[in-house]
């Protein structure tokens, strides 16, 4: 699929508060989809209402 150059900045909202145990994976799935869009050069915001989760680091 060829990359939209109408697209600069996309919105990624993370998982939320999880059980104790699960919060790890959905973090991970997160932390690499920011990762892959900023290295095809986008702008990415990171919405996420977990006050324990790693993907803002």
């Amino acid at each position: 699929m060829p990359k939209r150059d109408d697209i600069q900045t996309i919105l990624v909202v993370g998982s939320g508060p999880i059980i104790i145990g699960q919060a790890a994976e959905f973090d991970y799935a997160g932390t690499q989809a920011c990762l892959a869009l900023k290295e095809e050069g986008y702008r990415v915001i990171l919405v996420n209402s977990n006050p324990a989760t790693i993907m803002t680091d």
